[in-house]
């Protein structure tokens, strides 16, 4: 039996966020749900000791409809790690909410398909409330750590997951923009729920990026300006990956996430 080195917290993200790391090691993890999308990068911030992972592997190669998310979060769990940080790029569909802007999740909506999205396929069967799906604990310390670093924010949000590759249509955008919502991704489903059923925390911070297509009638979203304004903004998510890493509590008795299971099996 493999053993891996033991984490106190987990960041799925990209290569930009490597160079945070002090003394990074290079793991190959595997899963029962096949390899990750690379190795796990393992290093020192303040007293913490952290895992990144690439979600769509370091030269991002892999579409987010074919990320292999049970294993992505199975390796976080190999590697010991209760919690974990989730930035990602996203497109704001409210104009209120603004590129350059953070928003913490509170609250996802699926319009994924055919994405494998359990650890529980018998004959272990469990139904998981999915309520909540984000840890109100690293919540409130991302929104305390975004006000003390002057980062401009909002407090919660719910972000439409769709399939991809393909953004939306404008008749789209406008539908997701009528029920409120405020931001849209390609991957927080199922990442962050399948997270919940390992009991972990976890916590999804939304970089803005652009306004999506039903948003901003006078433009289109392209791959081309989502990656330059996330390249503007990298220095703020990094200053706030290392205001919040140091201050994560090791106890985590407050939230639930740490009894997910607890009255979810049959």
């Amino acid at each position: 039996m493999v053993t891996y080195p033991q984490v106190d917290i987990g960041v799925f993200g990209g290569s930009g966020f490597y160079d945070l790391l002090e003394d990074a090691e290079s793991i190959k993890i595997n899963t029962p749900f096949g390899p990750p999308s690379g190795n796990a990068m393992i290093g020192m911030i303040s007293d913490k000791k952290v895992a990144f992972l690439p979600r769509h592997a370091p030269d991002h190669r892999v579409p987010p409809h074919m990320i292999n998310y049970r294993a992505n979060v199975w390796a976080m769990q190999q590697l010991g790690t209760k919690r974990i940080i989730a930035p990602s790029a996203c497109g704001t569909l409210q104009a209120g909410v603004k590129p350059g802007d953070f928003v913490i999740l509170d609250q996802f909506v699926d319009r994924t398909k055919c994405r494998p999205d359990t650890f529980y396929d018998g004959p272990r069967v469990t139904h998981v409330s999915s309520a909540d799906p984000y840890c109100d604990d690293l919540r409130a310390l991302a929104i305390a750590s975004c006000e003390k670093l002057g980062i401009p924010h909002h407090h919660r949000g719910t972000v439409v997951v769709i399939q991809g590759p393909r953004f939306s249509t404008r008749a789209e955008s406008k539908w997701f923009a009528a029920q409120g919502w405020e931001v849209i991704n390609m991957t927080q489903y199922p990442e962050a729920y399948l997270a919940r059923e390992l009991e972990m925390c976890y916590c999804g911070i939304a970089l803005i990026t652009d306004y999506d297509a039903g948003v901003d009638h006078d433009s289109a979203v392209t791959n081309v300006d989502v990656m330059k304004v996330f390249a503007e903004n990298l220095d703020k998510l990094k200053a706030l990956l290392v205001e919040m890493i140091p201050q994560v509590s090791v106890k985590r008795d407050r939230c639930d996430c740490a009894d997910a299971l607890s009255m979810a099996e049959m």
